[in-house]
């Protein structure tokens, strides 16, 4: 089944979106007609392949951003890029993410610092900056892509799942402050999808258990979905273009688990 909406003219920020999900998601905005401001870490030349794509597959206005998800003012610039270029923002979709899996006792401090910059502290700075423009707008949705580890925990994740945590708190917060300017704040809480972070999950998993990776893949990562099916981009997606229309307006403050039952028990 296809979610549409009619968002020509919007235009939306997606962060980590050089890859896995948010390149799914900023693809996703782009086909209901929103014009694109794409950021991510990679190959100059593949991000400029990908972005004049999108633009020509879905006849929208994509721009490029390289912002460091750990540096604010960077992430403020984005934000305000997007009101330089465009002149507005209706879509936020803090998105970027790293993982690292390892015992707690051994945990690197770098890792934990960099991955509460980038899954926490990114999603922080973007909102701060962009909530001013979608106040003086009378509308604005943030999507905040969480994860079923916002909901629950896994061994091996410290840094990850207290960042997780700490983003469906963020989103609540948001929300309640935004509610009476027409702007909701939301996360999306997916199961295991697979993508270039999760298949390098997949080996360090089976680096801190001592298993294989095909042990890790069936009694680990699938384990943990009842469905023992893979999350798909187009069913986020789904949940995503429901969000950020007219038709999700009251819809604010949420954590919407999509993890194929994993988090019901």
């Amino acid at each position: 089944m296809t979610i549409s909406a009619d968002l020509k003219g919007h235009v939306a920020i997606v962060t980590g979106s050089t890859s896995g999900i948010g390149q799914a998601m900023a693809k996703q905005l782009a086909k209901q007609g929103c014009n694109i401001i794409v950021n991510g870490l990679g190959d100059p030349a593949k991000i400029e392949e990908e972005r004049a794509g999108i633009a020509a597959e879905f006849g929208v206005e994509v721009k490029y951003h390289g912002a460091d998800m750990t540096k604010p003012e960077e992430i403020a610039d984005m934000v305000d890029f997007a009101k330089r270029e465009f002149g507005r923002l209706d879509v936020l979709l803090n998105n970027a993410g790293v993982q690292f899996v390892s015992p707690i006792e051994d945990f690197p401090i770098d890792k934990w610092n960099q991955i509460i910059a980038i899954n926490l502290s990114s999603a922080f700075h973007a909102t701060r900056a962009a909530v001013p423009i979608m106040k003086a707008q009378g509308r604005g949705r943030i999507v905040n892509l969480a994860s079923a580890h916002a909901l629950v925990a896994s061994p091996f994740k410290s840094a990850y799942v207290a960042a997780k945590h700490g983003v469906l708190g963020l989103t609540k917060t948001v929300a309640l402050e935004v509610a009476e300017h027409g702007i909701t704040c939301n996360a999306i809480c997916p199961g295991y999808v697979r993508t270039p972070l999760v298949e390098a999950q997949i080996g360090d998993t089976a680096k801190a258990r001592g298993m294989t990776p095909e042990q890790v893949m069936k009694e680990v990562i699938l384990a943990a979905q009842p469905t023992k099916k893979f999350v798909e981009f187009d069913e986020i997606g789904g949940l995503l273009i429901y969000l950020v229309s007219d038709a999700g307006a009251s819809v604010n403050g949420a954590g919407l688990a999509i993890d194929g039952g994993w988090t019901a028990a």
